[in-house]
């Protein structure tokens, strides 16, 4: 059997590597998942993937022996990536980094034959890095409890509906779920997360028992974390439609607002095998980015 296959997809042509290699093991009622299952994954989710990846600095988290083997956390674009893939040069202390940019189809098929299983991506674009067009609220549960996330993602859209703040709903794939807020891109980092961080103060005192947003694990309790830390610069978030590294494969998903009443929605509801096709459904069709300064306005008057 071949170990190498390669892909046509659009000009480019893309090569496979080790495609039968096992990325996921079958554990208990975990279904094996190859790196093929992977690429084919995200040839099929692409069309609804790209537009959240196009322009965005990306860290990438490659597992080339597997999930169980070890991870790497990549920032800086190897001098071996072929040169039609995008790159943008970010400033840092002492420095620059090269990110990878996922512009096209071919780019992330590319990554997936490196082993990326999850695209982590800026909440900015490149030209206007310092001005993010997302808030990111990460409701984040102190064990696996999703019932305390599914209580408090709507909570926190009645408050963001107050301050008129569209709001769109994501499973991590992991434990909790992302709460989503497309916004003009006026701001910098530094004023969209103080903003965020009281958004969430506003709700953690408004339910002092159910909610915290306190960094530090010891003074959390058995309170839910509405943590807003990824609205930084240099920060990022889990992309919509990314795999995450865990057993079965599951994958952060889009989802509507009503669908989080169904039973068997949590965090890990949607894998490779059924994703695209819940992301067929667009389920954030008609969210639009709204500017902040209103909202500012009306959290200090709540506030």
């Amino acid at each position: 059997m071949s170990s190498t296959r390669t892909v046509r997809v659009g000009r480019r042509t893309v090569e496979i590597h080790r495609p039968d290699k096992v990325l996921f093991p079958g554990d208990g009622d975990g279904k094996e998942y190859t790196k093929a299952d992977l690429v084919a994954y995200y040839r099929s989710v692409a069309p609804y993937m790209l537009p959240h990846l196009r322009g965005r600095p990306l860290m990438l988290e490659r597992h080339p022996d597997g999930i169980e083997g070890p991870r790497f956390m990549q920032k800086n674009t190897p001098d071996h990536y072929p040169d039609w893939i995008h790159r943008v040069e970010v400033p840092k202390e002492g420095g620059t980094v090269c990110h990878t940019v996922c512009d096209d189809t071919a780019t992330l098929l590319y990554l997936a034959d490196q082993a990326c299983i999850t695209l982590h991506r800026w909440l900015s674009r490149v030209g206007r890095l310092d001005r993010p067009d997302r808030i990111v609220f990460d409701l984040d549960p102190a064990g696996d409890d999703f019932g305390e996330v599914r209580e408090a993602a709507p909570l926190l859209r009645e408050l963001l509906g107050e301050l008129r703040l569209p709001s769109a709903l994501m499973t991590t794939g992991s434990r909790g779920l992302h709460v989503v807020v497309p916004i003009s891109g006026h701001h910098d980092f530094d004023t969209v997360r103080e903003f965020a961080r009281d958004v969430a103060d506003t709700l953690a005192e408004a339910h002092p028992d159910r909610f915290t947003t306190a960094a530090r694990k010891k003074d959390r309790g058995e309170r839910l974390y509405l943590d807003v830390q990824r609205n930084a610069y240099a920060q990022t978030a889990v992309a919509p439609f990314t795999v995450r590294a865990l057993p079965g494969a599951p994958v952060a998903t889009p989802l509507s607002w009503e669908q989080l009443d169904e039973p068997d929605v949590d965090a890990r509801r949607w894998t490779i095998a059924d994703a695209v096709d819940q992301a067929r459904t667009r389920p954030w069709a008609g969210v639009r980015a709204r500017a902040l300064r209103p909202a500012r306005r009306r959290l200090d008057a709540l506030r």
